[in-house]
C-alpha cells in the first residue's frame, strides 16, 4: 500500500512514479512529484520505483501573470 496526497493505492512490486501518475489518472504537465519527502525528476518517472508504504506527493504547479 502507497498513499498519494492522502489517499491509499495498493502497491506492487515494480512499480514507478510514471505507473502511479497513471493510477491516478494525473496527466497535468507542471508536476512535482516527491517520494517520501525527496524530489523525483521528471526525466526519472519512468525509471524510479516506489517502495512499499511510501508516501507520495503531487503537486500540480500553477503559473500566471
Amino acid at each position: 500500500m502507497v498513499t498519494v496526497n492522502g489517499d491509499k493505492l495498493h502497491w506492487h512490486e515494480g512499480m514507478t512514479v510514471d505507473d502511479i501518475l497513471k493510477m491516478k489518472n494525473y496527466k497535468f504537465k507542471m508536476l512535482v512529484t516527491k517520494i517520501n519527502g525527496t524530489l523525483v525528476k521528471r526525466a526519472d518517472y519512468a525509471t524510479t520505483t516506489v517502495p512499499d508504504m511510501a508516501d507520495i506527493k503531487v503537486i500540480h504547479l500553477i503559473s500566471g501573470g
